[in-house]
C-alpha cells in the first residue's frame, strides 16, 4: 500500500503559507488599519525567516508584537481556508492510479489546520486512510511508529507498503526500520532540507516527480 506524507510532497507546503499571509494581511488591515502586512511576511520567508515571522512583519509594520497579537495572527493563520493545489504530477499519479489498492496519508501538524489542507487538496475523496497524528496526544508525531503500525494494520493482506515523503529528517526512519519501501521526492521550492542527517534516516530511492513512480515501486 502506498502512504503519502502530505507537506511538500503532494503539494508545495509554500502555497499554503502564501495562502495564509494573504488571509492574515486582510485581518491587519481590517483589525489595525495596515496594509502591506502579508506582503512583508513573504518577504521575510523568501529571505529564509521560517520561525519568527509574525513577530519581525509587526515590527516592521509599526505594530506592537504582544503575546495576544501574535496568537491571534498564528491562530487566523492556522485557521484559515487555504487556497492551495495539488502539483500537477501528484494530481496526475492520483487520477491515474484511482482504482488501484487503498492509499494512505501520515501527516504531522495541527489536525484542523492538516485537515483543511486535505480538504482543500480533496484528498478526502482520493486517499481512503488519512492520519493527521496532531489528533493525538504530543509525542506521536513522525518518527513516532504509531501512525506507520495503524496503516500496516489498514492495508490489503500481505502488501507491500511505501512510504513518499520529503524530509529525511523524520520522515523515513521508522518506515524503513519497519521493513517499507522509502521513497523521497525532492521538489523545488520546498522547505526542509533534503539531505538526511545519516544512513539510517534516508530514503532507499529519491525521485524529483511522481512521474518516476512507476519505476520506482514493487512490482
Amino acid at each position: 500500500m502506498i502512504v503519502f506524507d502530505l507537506d511538500d510532497t503532494l503539494y508545495l507546503e509554500r502555497d499554503f503559507a502564501f495562502s495564509g499571509y494573504r488571509h492574515v494581511d486582510a485581518w491587519v488591515a481590517d483589525n489595525h488599519g495596515i496594509s502591506g502586512f502579508g506582503a512583508t511576511c513573504r518577504e521575510l520567508f523568501a529571505s529564509g525567516e521560517r520561525r519568527n515571522i509574525f513577530d519581525r512583519a509587526c515590527t516592521l509594520n509599526g505594530i506592537s508584537a504582544t503575546p495576544g497579537l501574535i496568537a491571534a495572527l498564528v491562530a487566523e493563520y492556522r485557521g484559515h481556508a487555504p487556497q492551495i493545489s495539488l502539483c500537477p504530477d501528484a494530481d496526475q499519479f492520483l487520477a491515474r492510479t484511482e482504482n488501484a489498492s487503498p492509499f494512505g496519508l501520515i501527516t504531522d501538524g495541527p489536525e484542523h489546520t492538516q485537515m483543511a489542507k486535505v480538504r482543500a487538496l480533496a484528498l478526502d475523496q482520493r486517499i481512503q486512510h488519512i492520519r493527521a497524528t496532531g489528533s493525538w496526544p504530543k509525542g506521536f508525531g513522525k518518527p513516532h511508529p504509531r501512525a506507520f503500525e495503524e496503516m500496516e494494520q489498514l492495508a490489503p493482506p500481505k502488501a507491500h507498503m511505501v512510504y513518499i515523503a520529503d524530509n529525511p529528517a523524520k520522515d523515513f526512519i521508522t518506515p524503513k526500520a519497519r521493513g517499507w519501501l522509502t521513497i523521497q521526492i525532492r521538489r523545488t521550492g520546498a522547505i526542509h532540507s533534503p539531505l538526511a542527517p545519516d544512513l539510517d534516516h534516508a530514503a532507499q530511492i529519491e525521485i524529483q516527480s511522481m512521474e518516476e513512480l512507476d519505476a520506482a515501486l514493487p512490482s
